[in-house]
């Protein structure tokens, strides 16, 4: 079969869909020589992306998530590249590409939490639109928890049979360093001026991981309760969310609270493993990887008990 997958959210460097696509791509890969892939990229990742697999190939499709030229040029593409069958690795997918395609759906967070930039009714209704057809033209669906499976079930009324849970699982190098290898979280130290213990947030910054809900919690610990501690948090500031700067500067955490930005895999990896613990407060979540990794770093978890997080990290 010639089988394609959109992958131009691929990415080796951040977590959410570019990460599912980077490991789907990757083990795929590994055990399946017989089929043919075609692998859509955007053009950060297309010069970068090599394999020596002679059953790969590559196509540029440099087009904007949720935009027209994805609905028009992106189903062009597509059908150019005369494929028996299609993955979508998000929601997004063309609506009028008719031809066999699976679509993997990760949660249905905007059903919930429409978040700040996308609230207009231009934007919900193609949001609408787009899930709706995408889940009843596929073929399959693949969710990554039974509370995204039954999220379909309930919101979008997609038959039980149609829909396949397949967990999500963590990167071998998410783990316990060794004795040997201490430099890395030495270096991590320094680099983020690491001087007392810390809790640690991973993650973006939308309404629904309930982050000023975190630091007016952290606050509790540190003036309340006297603990000697600090709050790292990592991830892309995101302007449209200032209540979180707004809060920590209101409650005076400046010096308690690190915004480190988008980290590096081998600087997350002493993260996880330098932390005192991973906290994981969403409101709601269709998978939860994070937690996962904290814990194969050997790092204790303090994470919300709704949506998927339970099923996927346990209750207690």
């Amino acid at each position: 079969m010639r089988i394609g997958i959109d992958a131009r959210m691929y990415s080796s460097r951040f977590r959410g869909i570019g990460r599912y696509n980077h490991e789907l791509i990757k083990n795929i890969l590994k055990i399946d020589q017989k089929n043919e892939y075609v692998i859509f990229l955007n053009k950060i990742e297309y010069p970068h992306f090599k394999t020596s697999h002679s059953n790969i190939q590559k196509v540029l499709a440099d087009i904007k998530h949720y935009s027209w030229k994805e609905q028009t040029k992106f189903n062009r593409i597509l059908k150019k590249a005369n494929l028996d069958l299609m993955h979508f690795t998000h929601f997004n997918g063309p609506i009028l590409y008719f031809k066999p395609s699976i679509v993997t759906i990760h949660d249905l967070t905007l059903s919930y939490f429409p978040g700040k930039k996308m609230t207009s009714w231009i934007h919900r209704l193609a949001y609408q639109l787009t899930i709706r057809a995408n889940t009843r033209k596929a073929k399959h669906i693949i969710a990554v928890s039974k509370n995204t499976k039954k999220d379909l079930i309930n919101l979008l009324n997609i038959p039980s049979d149609k829909i396949s849970v397949i967990y999500e699982g963590t990167d071998p190098e998410f783990k316990l360093i060794s004795h040997g290898n201490q430099s890395q979280l030495t270096t991590t130290k320094s680099k983020y001026n690491l001087q007392k213990p810390f809790l640690l947030y991973t993650g973006v910054w939308r309404d629904h991981k309930n982050l000023v809900g975190l630091i007016k919690a952290f606050s509790i610990l540190i003036k309340e309760k006297k603990l000697d501690l600090d709050l790292v948090i990592t991830g892309k500031k995101d302007p449209a969310y200032c209540e979180v700067t707004n809060t920590i500067k209101k409650l005076g955490l400046k010096s308690n609270v690190k915004i480190v930005g988008l980290v590096p895999e081998n600087n997350l990896i002493a993260l996880y493993n330098l932390a005192a613990i991973y906290v994981f407060p969403s409101f709601y979540e269709g998978f939860g990887l994070p937690p996962l990794e904290a814990m194969a770093c050997g790092t204790p978890v303090c994470a919300s008990n709704t949506s998927c997080i339970p099923e996927i990290i346990g209750k207690e």
